[in-house]
C-alpha cells in the first residue's frame, strides 16, 4: 500500500518550529525554500547542500520545495525578465543535482495570499485565518484608495465596507492594513501603502489573458529543463481563488489547469492541489479534481475552510468545513495504488491553540495546530488505507 509522504513546512533556522518539533509531530519529510536569496537570484548548489544537510542532521529529508518564487518582471514580462528565467533553470539544475525533484511555485501577482485577521478567534478559542470580505473592501476603497476600485463592487458591498470601516478603531484599522500588505510566511514582499500601490500599478495593463500567456511562456522556457532533469513542478491555485485588488487570477478552477496543460503538455508540468484555495468555491469538485488530474498531481496541500455566501471564509479545523476530506484523502490513495508512488502531503496552516497561544508564531503555522492536523490526517489516511486492503484482500 503507498501511503502519503508526510512533510511539514518549515521556515529555516528562524522559525519557531524546530526541526526537533517536527520530527516529533510524526512528519519524515520538510518542505522547504531558501527564503534568504532574494527574489531571481540563483539558489546555488552550495546553499542548497547546506541547507540539505542541516535538515538531515535533524533526521528528516527535505523533498519538497515551497517555493522557489517567481520574479514579478517574469510574471509582468517585463525589466529583465529573461534573466530571471534563465536563473531559474539554473535553480531547477541545481535542486535536482542535490536530489530534490518536487517544485512548488505560483503566479500569483503581488501577493501570495490574503487575509484580512490573522487571529480570528473560534468557537473553541483557538485563533484561525480569515477573510472578511467587508473589511477587504474597507481596505481598497477607505485605506489605499485603489483608484476605479468602486467599479469592482457592487453598491450592497460598497454601503456594508462603509459601515464596517466607520466603526473600525484606529487600532483595527493599523491591523488590518499591516494584515494585508506587511507580508506573510510563503511570501517574498512587505510594503507599505504606497509601495503597495505601485506594485498594483505594475498591473494595470495585465489582464487575465496576458498574465496567462506570461505564465505559458514561463512555463515553456523552464519545463525543457525540468523535464530533462526529472524536477516536477507544482502550481499553486490562486489564494483567494477570484480577482482582488484588480488583479487577474488564472489558476483558481480545474478549467484554469486543464487550459495550462493544453498550453504546456510537458509532463513536468504538474499541479500543487490546495484543498484550502481551491476549496473556498463551491464550484470546485476537489476530489474530482484529484482523479482528473490524477497523473499530474506531485504534491497536496490538506486544509479546510469554512465560507458564506457573502464571500467570507475561515480555516477551520482540518476534518471540519466545507472540505470533503475523506473523499478527497481516498481519492489520493486511489491515485497512489494506481501510480505505485507515494505522494507528499502536508498540513496546510493550522490554529494558533493551547500554549502557542502565548507565543510568537507563523500566522498560520504554529506547531500545535498544525500537529493536530497530521495527527488527524494520518489517521484518516489509515483508517482508508485499511479499509482498501481489507477489499482488496477480499475480492482476492
Amino acid at each position: 500500500m503507498y501511503l502519503c509522504g508526510q512533510s511539514w513546512r518549515w521556515y529555516g533556522p528562524n522559525d519557531p518550529v524546530s526541526l526537533s518539533d517536527i520530527r516529533q509531530a510524526g512528519a519524515k519529510e520538510v518542505v522547504h525554500a531558501l527564503h534568504h536569496i532574494p527574489n531571481g537570484e540563483v539558489w546555488t548548489v552550495e546553499e542548497i547542500a547546506k541547507r540539505k544537510q542541516l535538515i538531515a542532521d535533524a533526521g528528516l529529508n527535505w523533498s519538497v520545495v515551497e517555493s522557489v518564487p517567481v520574479h514579478e518582471h517574469i510574471k509582468t514580462q517585463t525589466g529583465d525578465f529573461q534573466r530571471y528565467i534563465d536563473n531559474y533553470k539554473e535553480s531547477l539544475r541545481n535542486l535536482a543535482a542535490n536530489g530534490i525533484y518536487i517544485v512548488t511555485y505560483n503566479f500569483m501577482p503581488v501577493l501570495d495570499w490574503t487575509r484580512t485577521d490573522l487571529a480570528y478567534e473560534v468557537e473553541d478559542g483557538s485563533k484561525a485565518l480569515r477573510f472578511e470580505k467587508a473589511a477587504f473592501v474597507a481596505f481598497d476603497l477607505f485605506i489605499l484608495k485603489r483608484p476605479g476600485a468602486e467599479k469592482d463592487y457592487s453598491p450592497e458591498e460598497i454601503a456594508k465596507a462603509k459601515a464596517r470601516f466607520e466603526v473600525m478603531s484606529d487600532e483595527e484599522k493599523h491591523t488590518l492594513t499591516r494584515n494585508m500588505i506587511a507580508g506573510l510566511p510563503g511570501s517574498e514582499e512587505s510594503f507599505t501603502v504606497e509601495q503597495f500601490q505601485q506594485a498594483l500599478d505594475r498591473y494595470k495593463d495585465v489582464d487575465a489573458d496576458r498574465l496567462r500567456a506570461n505564465l505559458v511562456y514561463f512555463l515553456q522556457q523552464i519545463a525543457p529543463v525540468a523535464d530533462e532533469v526529472g524536477i516536477m513542478l507544482v502550481i499553486h491555485p490562486d489564494d483567494p481563488p477570484y480577482p482582488i485588488l484588480g488583479l487577474p487570477r488564472i489558476l483558481s478552477t480545474a478549467q484554469d489547469f486543464r487550459d495550462l496543460i493544453a498550453a504546456v503538455p510537458n509532463p513536468s508540468n504538474g499541479l500543487c492541489l490546495c484543498t484550502g484555495s481551491f476549496g473556498v468555491r463551491s464550484d470546485n469538485e476537489l476530489a474530482a479534481m484529484m482523479h482528473e488530474f490524477a497523473d499530474r498531481i506531485n504534491f497536496v496541500h490538506f486544509r479546510s475552510t469554512r465560507r458564506d455566501e457573502e464571500g467570507n471564509f475561515y480555516e477551520d479545523n482540518h476534518l471540519e468545513g466545507d472540505v470533503d476530506m475523506y473523499g478527497v484523502m481516498k481519492a489520493l490513495l486511489e491515485i497512489q495504488q494506481d501510480r505505485k508512488v507515494s505522494i507528499p502531503m502536508r498540513p496546510d496552516h493550522g490554529h494558533q491553540m493551547i500554549d502557542d497561544l502565548q507565543k510568537k508564531t507563523n500566522p498560520g503555522y504554529s506547531c500545535i495546530g498544525r500537529l493536530r492536523g497530521l495527527a488527524e490526517l494520518r489517521g484518516l489516511e489509515m483508517g482508508i488505507a485499511k479499509s482498501m486492503e481489507a477489499s482488496m484482500n477480499d475480492k482476492a
